[in-house]
């Protein structure tokens, strides 16, 4: 059986944006115009609005809006959860995030990949690589995440920081790339 393009994406494999993949685009776009707008709502109204969207909301997850995705549908967000105004997400797969980590602001977590060929990306072609943020960590404002990497539990990024590979829990990393730096 063939695949669709969407399963091609879901599973990280290269794929083409197609007319499918473009709806779930656009219908994310318009749930970000509801949500962005709603600056107003109680801790409570904002929950519920991420439920609508995202495959997994914990208890008390909070994100401040304005907030960006691409779907949504490919994010988990663990119990406590907060992420600060300005965040971005490009979830084209799953982007996992534990119980009790903070974000600050305007941090970009990256699963969209491209080809490192310059015909295949000429023919329209990515992919995605997922990221796993585990449980009680802390990410400093301004923060980028590269596809595929992982974070460990308890683990620290430094605000400004690139993170291009995994960051074993319990470290602090800062820098561009990203390093391990003393406690």
């Amino acid at each position: 059986m063939n695949k669709t393009e969407k399963q091609k994406m879901l599973a990280g494999e290269l794929y083409r944006p197609d007319a499918e993949i473009a709806a779930d685009h656009t219908a994310a776009e318009r749930w970000m115009a509801r949500y962005n707008a709603s600056g107003a709502s109680s801790a409570a109204e904002l929950n519920a609005l991420l439920a609508e969207r995202f495959h997994k909301v914990g208890k008390d997850a909070m994100i401040r809006p304005p907030f960006f995705c691409d779907y949504g549908s490919n994010i988990s967000l663990g119990d406590g959860v907060f992420l600060n105004f300005n965040c971005v997400i490009l979830d084209v797969v799953e982007v996992m995030i534990g119980d009790r980590t903070q974000i600050g602001p305007a941090v970009q977590i990256y699963t969209a990949d491209h080809p490192r060929d310059a015909e295949t990306r000429r023919a329209g072609l990515e992919f995605g690589r997922p990221i796993r943020i585990g449980s009680d960590v802390w990410i400093g404002g301004g923060a980028i995440i590269l596809p595929g990497v992982t974070i460990g539990d308890g683990a620290l990024v430094g605000a400004g920081s690139v993170v291009t590979r995994d960051v074993a829990s319990g470290t602090i990393v800062a820098g561009n790339p990203a390093r391990r730096r003393a406690a």
